[in-house]
């Protein structure tokens, strides 16, 4: 195997012949026309007659200028139908052809040929034909790089990692907020890397990777610039993709001269990011073992990482969203020594968040970031940046210079949500509808215990699809959730489709999320959660990615399968009757809310239970 290797290295290092064969092509080009090309214009243009027909148009008058030359005899006729057409017949010596003329009265004149200096003829005959095959060869070089995705012959197996400086990330740890225990776990490898001596002193080694984990916009780039600020060594940056090559060998040329360049600049860290993309399991099964590009590269990987002397103080940084999908040899002591878990902020987290973005913004001073932090549960680092911008944006179409609390309540609406369908055409039926439907959901909501407050009802459309829509939040930060907590969950979402049963005596299609949101949390509660007596503490489903939708698998037999959906059905069908029951017992609130909806379209949680109260 480590011959074919060899053998496919030895095939790329060769020249391209392909550019030699358009450098032939333009030169042969050339070549044809001069000599067919150019002679046939210029045949085109003089017309060639014997000496003798010249002389005879000469002696009769025939002819009206004359240029002699040193080989050849151009003349003119004094026809009016051929005004600009020349002649041309070949130079005789002959001593009387001037007196002809001269009798004739021909105007004529004589071509003194010039000769160029030797420095014009190397110009002339060398430099400018080779500027032009240059030029030429460069053009179609370019056009072949942009074809190939921007690869260069001459850089087959070089790296492409950026390399960044303390000034030139502009981050450092103060621009990252919600994540501590990510920082003082990168904190040690850069104090580590400044003061080497304290650790060797007492035998510590430097850890040789660290792997940050977590999902989508947490902020792991963002961890990995910061490190660059703090650390004041070289920091080379590079993302998974910039491996892969269509060349097989070309990616692990790549790692080797990566590492190359890091063990020349040591101490450094080198960043690379997504390294899913060249570090996932390797397939056993196919019977190529590792003569794909991808697993010779992960190998060239796994081999650097152990080559290299830790107290050298190189220091691998890599990020993902999916661990599951990395190579076991990867996660290994030795290799990525840690995992720094980079998990979506809790509320202290986002609330910090919230106040790094805000600073960027000009913000009123009575900004409650609490609230803001309170309503976005779960929301990731990436997303509440951009809840700051939409409400920036939002004060500048509305003629403010400051950013104000409503501003950032409604980004949150617009990022959960999508923006408002002002346009949407409803019926005043269907608006009757949704305004029920909304009211049942809150009305469940506020009489359950352990249940997060209302905190706002709507029945605008949004650009999401959404008619309407009960907003919940909850007053502190929940990691936990019972039982009881889960069951009056799926009653809440069970709450809107009560409404219309007992009110209109039908059912629409308003619903649909409620009931994906239902079965998933009593799917959970049986699968997974252990809140099942028939089931008990028995794990019935994996999670295959915690980061990337939590998508699950069943793992037990088809019997089990359709005694969970059994168990699923039931504890829906009681949320359901839990949720009717409630509101049969507040009908007359639930007419006035209902009512109260329509004529505002939006009430806060405030006049909900103002109302409901009295």
């Amino acid at each position: 195997m480590k011959l074919v290797e060899e053998c496919n290295m030895a095939k790329q290092k060769k020249p391209p012949k392909h550019l030699i064969f358009y450098y032939i092509i333009a030169m042969l080009t050339m070549l044809m026309l001069h000599a067919f090309i150019f002679p046939l214009l210029s045949e085109q243009q003089v017309t060639k007659v014997d000496y003798s027909t010249f002389l005879n148009q000469v002696e009769s008058g025939a002819v009206s200028e004359v240029e002699i030359q040193e080989s050849q005899i151009i003349f003119t006729t004094k026809d009016e139908s051929e005004q600009n057409k020349k002649y041309m017949t070949g130079a005789i010596n002959d001593p009387e052809l001037v007196d002809r003329l001269y009798k004739a009265g021909v105007n004529f004149s004589q071509d003194i040929p010039k000769e160029n200096s030797p420095l014009t003829n190397i110009l002339l005959t060398w430099i400018l034909p080779l500027i032009f095959f240059i030029g030429i060869g460069q053009l179609l070089v370019n056009q072949m790089q942009k074809r190939m995705g921007g690869m260069n012959s001459m850089t087959f197996g070089k790296s492409k990692a950026k390399i960044y400086v303390q000034a030139q990330t502009g981050k450092t740890f103060d621009d990252v907020a919600g994540q501590d225990e990510s920082k003082e776990a990168l904190a040690e490898i850069i104090d580590f890397l400044h003061n080497p001596k304290k650790y060797s002193e007492i035998g510590a080694n430097l850890p040789k990777g660290a792997l940050l984990v977590g999902p989508p916009g947490t902020g792991k780039t963002l961890l990995a610039k910061a490190v660059a600020g703090e650390a004041k060594v070289p920091f080379f940056s590079i993302s998974g993709s910039e491996f892969v090559e269509m060349f097989v060998g070309m990616g692990a040329a790549k790692v080797r001269d990566l590492f190359q360049q890091a063990n020349e600049k040591a101490p450094c860290i080198v960043f690379i990011d997504e390294i899913d993309t060249i570090g996932k399991k390797r397939d056993s099964g196919r019977g190529f073992g590792g003569n794909d590009e991808r697993e010779q590269t992960l190998n060239q990987l796994l081999t650097e990482m152990d080559g290299f002397d830790g107290k050298k103080g190189v220091v691998i940084l890599a990020a993902t969203n999916r661990p599951e999908s990395l190579d076991k040899a990867l996660l290994r002591p030795g290799r990525f020594d840690r995992r720094i878990p980079v998990e979506l902020p809790d509320l202290k987290g986002r609330e910090a968040i919230l106040k790094v973005h805000a600073q960027r913004v000009k913000m009123e001073d009575s900004i409650d970031f609490n609230a803001i932090a309170r309503a976005t549960s779960g929301a990731s680092g990436a997303e509440l940046a951009n809840i700051i911008n939409e409400g920036a944006l939002r004060a500048v179409k509305n003629g403010r210079s400051h950013v104000d609390q409503a501003d950032l309540e409604e980004s949150v609406e617009v990022v959960i949500a999508g923006y408002q369908r002002k346009g949407a055409v409803i019926s005043q039926k269907e608006k009757e509808i949704i305004a029920y439907h909304e009211i049942g959901h809150a009305l469940v909501a506020a009489k359950q215990t352990d249940s997060a407050p209302v905190h706002k009802i709507t029945i605008i459309p949004r650009t999401s699809g959404t008619l309407g829509y009960t907003m919940q939040v909850e007053e502190g930060e929940r990691v936990l959730m019972s039982k009881g907590e889960a069951f009056n969950k799926i009653a809440t979402f069970t709450g809107g489709r009560a409404a219309e049963e007992l009110v209109f005596g039908t059912f629409t299609s308003g619903a649909s999320n409620d009931i994906e949101q239902a079965t998933k949390i009593a799917r959970a509660m049986v699968t997974r959660l252990g809140m099942s007596k028939n089931f008990d503490m028995m794990a019935l489903e994996t999670v295959n990615n915690p980061y990337l939708g939590a998508d699950t698998s069943l793992t037990c037999s088809a019997e089990t399968a359709a005694k969970i959906d059994d168990e699923v059905l039931g504890i829906i069908k009681s949320a359901h009757e839990k949720a009717i029951s409630i509101l049969q017992e507040n009908i007359e609130k639930l007419h006035e809310l209902a009512r109260y909806l329509l004529e505002k379209e939006t009430i806060t949680g405030e006049e909900f239970m103002e109302i409901l109260a009295h």
